[in-house]
């Protein structure tokens, strides 16, 4: 054998291979379980049209049953990221699919209102408790291009948001509203492969750490920008997920599958978005990113309320693609100036910025609708990120 030959074969493999096959691993069940946590979260804005005629709710009671849903799947996040990052237990991550998959497939089965908004209020729960943890711990052991590792992670909900009113739309259209709880099943067996394949937590075997307000106090300048520009961000995100089916259907005449197919676009779109800020994050910088995202956003939007037909559809793909070039920049922004509280700041980016926005507008967005029309309402929403533009102009450069 030539002894060089022998010396390559004998050369040890990678080190880094293993870790790096562990953090490609990681990152997948991250991502499996966002795409389908967030699929039940958009089932509601498509099952809307269909539980104002069972319920004989107005546009008002129907935004507070979306409301309901952002308090509970969003403004509960900064508690779920707190408990994830002082005990570190993915239980938090791995029970979640199951239980958003049973409360929200199943609102078909609720007798009345109350119990309706009460099971709404479990699913929102699963919903939140996934969000912290798995947006601090999804990019863990990346070590290049995690704005792009980052968008990957988001991107994943979002095309799971996009599906899921054109999955529920299929499935209570041929089977009717009580038959969508069968779509359960894929969160409940997801359930068992995280607690089965998913990896302990960053930090599980170290001593817990504790919530840190000095770490964020040093950083409360820039970190309240951002929180603002999330919250204006989802002023706009949320009313549409949550309103855009029920809109259609109302203000257009569109049926109950041509409405869901709309949203789908719309968030698929968005999805795609989201993956390229990361890109151009990790590029340009985030702040160019956000800047061009609420500028740029504007005219598609207000093409999509101020037209119709096909040029509505494309400025409704084209608002939604620019509008959430942001997701993953700030989030990772927000990491980045507190990383030793990364499961507080995500769930204060991905959760209590995007609840708090629908706690109050989606409501309010019901209320106007009832007062004059949703075709003001939805007028009036688009201009918001105009004001998020100026906000980002204070950014640090």
């Amino acid at each position: 054998m030539n002894p060089r030959t022998a010396l390559l074969e004998a050369e040890p493999q990678p080190q880094f291979a293993p870790a790096a096959r562990a953090t490609l691993a990681s990152l997948t069940l991250f991502c499996l379980g966002h795409f389908f946590v967030d699929l039940y979260s958009g089932a509601l804005g498509a099952l809307q049209p269909l539980l104002v005629d069972q319920f004989r709710m107005s546009f008002t009671a129907a935004g507070i049953l979306a409301g309901v849903l952002s308090f509970s799947s969003s403004v509960m996040q900064p508690a779920y990221g707190y408990l994830s990052d002082r005990f570190h237990s993915r239980l938090f991550t791995a029970l979640a699919p199951a239980m958003a998959g049973l409360f929200i497939s199943s609102l078909g089965w609720a007798p009345n209102f109350r119990v309706l908004l009460l099971m709404v209020f479990l699913g929102g729960s699963g919903i939140a408790s996934f969000h912290p943890q798995a947006a601090a711990n999804a990019t863990s052991g990346v070590t290049r291009n995690r704005g792009r590792a980052m968008a990957i992670f988001i991107s994943s909900g979002t095309l799971g948001l996009a599906l899921g009113p054109t999955l529920f739309s299929a499935v209570s259209g041929r089977w009717g509203l009580p038959r969508t709880a069968w779509a359960a099943l894929p969160g409940l067996l997801l359930s068992l492969v995280l607690v089965a394949f998913l990896r302990p937590p960053a930090r599980a075997s170290h001593s817990r750490v504790r919530f840190d307000w000095g770490a964020l106090r040093a950083v409360r300048s820039p970190m309240t920008i951002l929180f603002f520009l999330v919250f204006i961000r989802s002023i706009v995100q949320i009313t549409f997920t949550q309103m855009l089916p029920l809109y259609l259907h109302s203000e257009r005449g569109y049926s109950l599958g041509q409405s869901s197919f709309e949203l789908t676009l719309y968030l698929a779109a968005g999805a795609i978005g989201g993956l390229a800020g990361g890109n151009l994050a990790d590029r340009f910088g985030g702040r160019r990113v956000i800047l061009i995202s609420m500028l740029g956003s504007v005219p598609f939007l207000a093409l999509f309320v101020f037209s119709t037909g096909w040029l509505s559809a494309v400025g409704l793909m084209l608002g939604g693609l620019v509008l959430l070039f942001t997701i993953p920049v700030n989030v990772l922004m927000g990491q980045e100036l507190a990383p030793t509280q990364t499961g507080v700041v995500s769930a204060l980016m991905m959760g209590f910025a995007w609840g708090t926005a629908g706690l109050l507008f989606v409501p309010l967005t019901g209320w106007i609708s009832d007062l004059f029309s949703m075709q003001t309402a939805f007028a009036g929403v688009v201009f918001f990120p105009l004001v998020g533009f100026f906000l980002a102009l204070k950014l640090p450069k």
